[in-house]
């Protein structure tokens, strides 16, 4: 099995073509990658995932951008094929629904609102060590997290690393709520502030930061407009 340290060191290498925007050499590390057999635990520790997608988009050669695209392919059907992902993402993308099944089978979907089921089975523990998502009926703080979820899906770099984007979505709204204690207009502008962050295109490095869990939910909710712009 490839060592981590290997897998590092070209990660290393692309993110550095990248930044330099030149891609040149980049080929001869993608073969590297393919001749090597990749484990689910080394894909979400490296996110060398997020550094071949960054080469695909950076090189206009046809070729380096067809073998990051089959790598990316691959990579992503281990991430979809690790025991238990579906599992996961059913209960934390609707608690309602794990927790009243298990509870009271037949019961109705309303009947515990507020207990919703902690995933058991973790794939990658850095997103799944979270307090259970709050259940909520009001209608702004549902949509601001439906604007969040599309925020950090923005270019698919979630589906690379292997991120639940509606749980982050609903830590990060659960860490702006209290600051404001309520759906006000001083909490809309927050949120449509981070939204706005996260889907800049020209500060794609913010997004990724958070979805790889270098930057927490509870700072980018709390982060000014000028820090987020300068991450």
């Amino acid at each position: 099995m490839v060592k981590d340290q290997e897998v590092e060191r070209i990660a290393k290498k692309l993110d550095k073509m990248v930044h330099k925007k030149n891609t040149d050499g980049a080929l001869d590390l993608l073969q590297e990658l393919k001749n090597m057999t990749m484990s689910l635990e080394t894909l979400q520790s490296t996110r060398i995932g997020m550094s071949v997608n960054a080469v695909r988009k950076q090189s206009s050669d046809e070729e380096v951008q067809t073998l990051a695209k089959s790598l990316i392919k691959t990579w992503k059907k281990l991430l979809d094929g690790s025991e238990g992902k579906s599992e996961e993402k059913k209960k934390v993308g609707s608690p309602l629904q794990s927790s009243s099944s298990k509870d009271s089978p037949g019961s109705s979907d309303t009947s515990k609102p507020e207990t919703p089921k902690t995933p058991t089975t973790p794939i990658n523990p850095k997103f799944t060590t979270f307090p259970p998502v709050p259940v909520t009926t009001d209608s702004v703080r549902t949509k601001c997290k439906v604007l969040l979820v599309s925020a950090l899906q923005t270019d698919g770099d979630y589906q690379t690393i292997g991120v639940d984007c509606e749980h982050l979505a609903a830590q990060i709204e659960d860490y702006i709520l209290p600051e404001f204690k309520s759906t006000d207009m001083k909490y809309k502008s927050r949120l449509r502030s981070r939204i706005s962050n996260l889907k800049d295109q020209k500060n794609p490095d913010l997004r990724r930061n958070v979805l790889c869990g270098n930057i927490p939910p509870d700072r980018i909710a709390n982060m000014t407009a000028e820090v987020c712009d300068q991450s």
